[in-house]
Protein backbone atom coordinates (compact mmCIF):
# COMPACT_ATOMS: atom_id res chain seq x y z
CA UNK A 1 0.00 0.00 0.00
CA UNK A 2 1.34 3.15 -1.16
CA UNK A 3 -0.22 6.80 0.44
CA UNK A 4 -0.32 10.03 -1.33
CA UNK A 5 -0.87 13.13 -1.13
CA UNK A 6 -2.28 15.21 -3.72
CA UNK A 7 -2.87 19.29 -3.87
CA UNK A 8 -6.35 20.21 -4.96
CA UNK A 9 -7.86 23.65 -5.22
CA UNK A 10 -9.55 22.84 -1.82
CA UNK A 11 -6.43 21.75 -0.06
CA UNK A 12 -4.28 18.20 -0.06
CA UNK A 13 -6.02 15.41 -0.44
CA UNK A 14 -4.80 11.64 0.11
CA UNK A 15 -4.87 8.40 -1.90
CA UNK A 16 -3.97 5.03 -0.49
CA UNK A 17 -3.33 3.02 -3.55
CA UNK A 18 -3.69 -0.72 -3.46
CA UNK A 19 -2.27 -2.10 -6.30
CA UNK A 20 -3.36 -5.40 -8.05
CA UNK A 21 -0.23 -7.53 -9.89
CA UNK A 22 -1.20 -6.52 -13.29
CA UNK A 23 -3.81 -3.61 -13.28
CA UNK A 24 -6.05 -3.07 -16.22
CA UNK A 25 -7.72 -0.26 -14.90
CA UNK A 26 -7.54 2.20 -11.82
CA UNK A 27 -10.63 2.21 -9.17
CA UNK A 28 -11.15 5.37 -7.83
CA UNK A 29 -13.07 4.84 -4.18
CA UNK A 30 -14.08 8.18 -2.53
CA UNK A 31 -15.68 7.77 0.97
CA UNK A 32 -19.50 8.95 2.48
CA UNK A 33 -19.93 12.27 3.50
CA UNK A 34 -19.19 11.50 7.69
CA UNK A 35 -17.10 8.41 7.15
CA UNK A 36 -13.74 7.97 5.95
CA UNK A 37 -11.81 5.04 3.67
CA UNK A 38 -11.97 2.14 6.50
CA UNK A 39 -15.30 1.62 5.95
CA UNK A 40 -16.25 -2.23 5.78
CA UNK A 41 -17.91 -1.90 2.55
CA UNK A 42 -14.91 -0.17 0.99
CA UNK A 43 -12.37 -2.19 2.26
CA UNK A 44 -14.51 -5.17 1.04
CA UNK A 45 -14.92 -3.81 -3.00
CA UNK A 46 -11.17 -3.19 -2.55
CA UNK A 47 -9.93 -6.53 -2.12
CA UNK A 48 -12.12 -7.87 -4.60
CA UNK A 49 -11.26 -4.78 -7.29
CA UNK A 50 -7.45 -5.98 -6.51
CA UNK A 51 -8.16 -10.14 -7.02
CA UNK A 52 -10.11 -8.61 -10.40
CA UNK A 53 -6.77 -7.14 -11.42
CA UNK A 54 -8.09 -3.38 -11.08
CA UNK A 55 -5.45 -1.22 -9.03
CA UNK A 56 -7.60 0.67 -6.52
CA UNK A 57 -6.85 4.33 -5.00
CA UNK A 58 -9.10 4.84 -2.07
CA UNK A 59 -9.66 8.65 -1.92
CA UNK A 60 -10.04 10.96 1.30
CA UNK A 61 -11.34 14.22 0.25
CA UNK A 62 -9.53 17.63 1.83
CA UNK A 63 -12.05 18.50 4.71
CA UNK A 64 -11.42 14.61 5.76
CA UNK A 65 -7.51 15.10 5.77
CA UNK A 66 -7.65 18.44 7.33
CA UNK A 67 -9.66 16.53 9.79
CA UNK A 68 -13.31 18.33 9.62
CA UNK A 69 -16.49 15.82 10.19
CA UNK A 70 -18.75 17.91 8.13
CA UNK A 71 -18.53 17.75 4.23
CA UNK A 72 -17.21 20.53 2.02
CA UNK A 73 -20.02 21.77 -0.62
CA UNK A 74 -20.59 19.44 -3.80
CA UNK A 75 -18.72 22.06 -6.36
CA UNK A 76 -15.57 21.63 -4.03
CA UNK A 77 -15.70 17.91 -3.19
CA UNK A 78 -16.34 17.33 -7.65
CA UNK A 79 -13.17 19.66 -7.98
CA UNK A 80 -10.74 17.82 -5.66
CA UNK A 81 -11.88 14.58 -6.96
CA UNK A 82 -10.69 15.44 -10.30
CA UNK A 83 -7.99 16.78 -9.16
CA UNK A 84 -7.08 13.99 -7.84
CA UNK A 85 -8.38 11.52 -11.46
CA UNK A 86 -5.72 13.83 -13.32
CA UNK A 87 -2.96 12.68 -10.92
CA UNK A 88 -3.70 9.24 -10.93
CA UNK A 89 -4.17 8.80 -15.12
CA UNK A 90 -0.84 10.02 -15.19
CA UNK A 91 0.70 7.97 -12.55
CA UNK A 92 -0.60 4.41 -13.79
CA UNK A 93 0.18 5.84 -17.34
CA UNK A 94 -3.45 6.24 -18.63
CA UNK A 95 -5.12 3.45 -17.73
CA UNK A 96 -8.94 3.18 -17.27
CA UNK A 97 -10.18 5.17 -14.77
CA UNK A 98 -13.22 3.73 -13.46
CA UNK A 99 -14.78 6.25 -10.40
CA UNK A 100 -16.33 5.03 -7.37
CA UNK A 101 -17.82 5.37 -3.84
CA UNK A 102 -19.92 4.92 -1.43
CA UNK A 103 -23.22 7.38 -0.30
CA UNK A 104 -22.31 10.81 -0.66
CA UNK A 105 -18.80 9.68 -2.20
CA UNK A 106 -21.03 7.70 -5.00
CA UNK A 107 -22.63 11.02 -5.68
CA UNK A 108 -19.10 12.30 -6.26
CA UNK A 109 -18.80 9.85 -8.84
CA UNK A 110 -21.78 10.23 -10.81
CA UNK A 111 -21.32 14.22 -11.11
CA UNK A 112 -17.66 14.36 -12.59
CA UNK A 113 -17.58 11.00 -14.74
CA UNK A 114 -18.10 12.48 -18.24
CA UNK A 115 -15.44 15.52 -16.92
CA UNK A 116 -13.21 12.72 -15.28
CA UNK A 117 -13.58 10.58 -18.48
CA UNK A 118 -14.19 8.00 -16.20
CA UNK A 119 -15.23 4.81 -18.47
CA UNK A 120 -17.70 2.79 -15.55
CA UNK A 121 -18.98 4.17 -12.24
CA UNK A 122 -19.42 2.05 -9.17
CA UNK A 123 -22.08 3.14 -6.51
CA UNK A 124 -21.95 1.51 -2.86
CA UNK A 125 -25.39 2.97 -1.02
CA UNK A 126 -25.89 5.85 -3.63
CA UNK A 127 -28.15 7.68 -1.34
CA UNK A 128 -31.44 8.32 -3.49
CA UNK A 129 -32.72 10.43 -0.96
CA UNK A 130 -32.81 11.81 2.59
CA UNK A 131 -34.68 9.61 5.02
CA UNK A 132 -38.24 10.23 5.73
CA UNK A 133 -38.08 12.59 2.66
CA UNK A 134 -38.71 10.45 -0.76
CA UNK A 135 -39.51 14.24 -2.75
CA UNK A 136 -35.84 15.09 -2.44
CA UNK A 137 -34.61 12.37 -5.39
CA UNK A 138 -30.82 12.46 -6.64
CA UNK A 139 -32.02 9.81 -9.38
CA UNK A 140 -31.13 13.19 -11.93
CA UNK A 141 -27.50 12.64 -10.84
CA UNK A 142 -27.90 9.06 -11.20
CA UNK A 143 -29.23 8.87 -14.59
CA UNK A 144 -26.92 11.72 -16.21
CA UNK A 145 -24.45 9.19 -16.13
CA UNK A 146 -23.69 7.42 -19.51
CA UNK A 147 -21.05 4.62 -19.21
CA UNK A 148 -21.84 1.47 -17.86
CA UNK A 149 -22.71 2.13 -14.09
CA UNK A 150 -23.62 -0.30 -11.04
CA UNK A 151 -25.51 -0.10 -7.90
CA UNK A 152 -25.14 -2.16 -4.81
CA UNK A 153 -28.13 -0.91 -2.46
CA UNK A 154 -29.44 -2.68 0.99
CA UNK A 155 -32.67 -3.79 0.96
CA UNK A 156 -33.56 -1.95 3.96
CA UNK A 157 -31.94 1.42 3.17
CA UNK A 158 -33.27 4.24 4.26
CA UNK A 159 -31.42 6.84 1.98
CA UNK A 160 -34.14 4.83 -0.57
CA UNK A 161 -33.30 2.73 -3.77
CA UNK A 162 -32.61 4.25 -7.30
CA UNK A 163 -34.59 3.25 -10.37
CA UNK A 164 -32.59 0.80 -12.83
CA UNK A 165 -32.13 2.70 -16.38
CA UNK A 166 -30.45 2.56 -19.94
CA UNK A 167 -26.68 2.61 -18.34
CA UNK A 168 -27.18 1.28 -14.83
CA UNK A 169 -28.20 -1.35 -13.09
CA UNK A 170 -28.93 -1.90 -9.44
CA UNK A 171 -28.45 -5.20 -7.18
CA UNK A 172 -29.81 -5.50 -3.76
CA UNK A 173 -28.33 -7.17 -1.10
CA UNK A 174 -29.19 -7.84 3.02
CA UNK A 175 -28.18 -5.01 4.74
CA UNK A 176 -28.80 -1.34 5.50
CA UNK A 177 -26.98 2.12 4.21
CA UNK A 178 -23.50 0.91 5.52
CA UNK A 179 -23.68 -2.64 3.68
CA UNK A 180 -21.62 -4.12 5.87
CA UNK A 181 -24.16 -6.88 6.77
CA UNK A 182 -23.18 -9.23 3.53
CA UNK A 183 -19.92 -8.11 2.66
CA UNK A 184 -19.46 -11.91 0.47
CA UNK A 185 -22.35 -10.88 -2.05
CA UNK A 186 -21.11 -7.32 -1.97
CA UNK A 187 -17.77 -8.14 -3.30
CA UNK A 188 -18.86 -11.18 -5.89
CA UNK A 189 -21.69 -8.52 -7.05
CA UNK A 190 -18.68 -5.61 -7.75
CA UNK A 191 -15.85 -8.44 -8.75
CA UNK A 192 -18.53 -9.81 -11.80
CA UNK A 193 -19.41 -6.35 -12.76
CA UNK A 194 -15.42 -4.98 -12.79
CA UNK A 195 -14.65 -8.02 -15.12
CA UNK A 196 -17.49 -7.92 -17.32
CA UNK A 197 -17.20 -3.77 -17.80
CA UNK A 198 -13.49 -4.31 -18.15
CA UNK A 199 -12.97 -7.07 -20.30
CA UNK A 200 -13.31 -5.17 -24.06
CA UNK A 201 -10.25 -2.90 -22.83
CA UNK A 202 -8.23 -5.61 -21.52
Amino acid sequence: MTSLTIDTPHGPARAELHCAEEGVAVLLLGHGAGGGIAAKDLVAVTRAAQAAGVHVALVEQPYRVAGRRAPAPARQLDAAWLAVADELTDRFDGLPLVFGGRSSGARVACRTASAGQAVAVLCLAFPEHPPGKPDRTRQPELDAVEVPTLVVQGEIDPFGRPEPGPHHEVVVIPGTHALDSDLDALSRSTSEWLSRVLRPLS
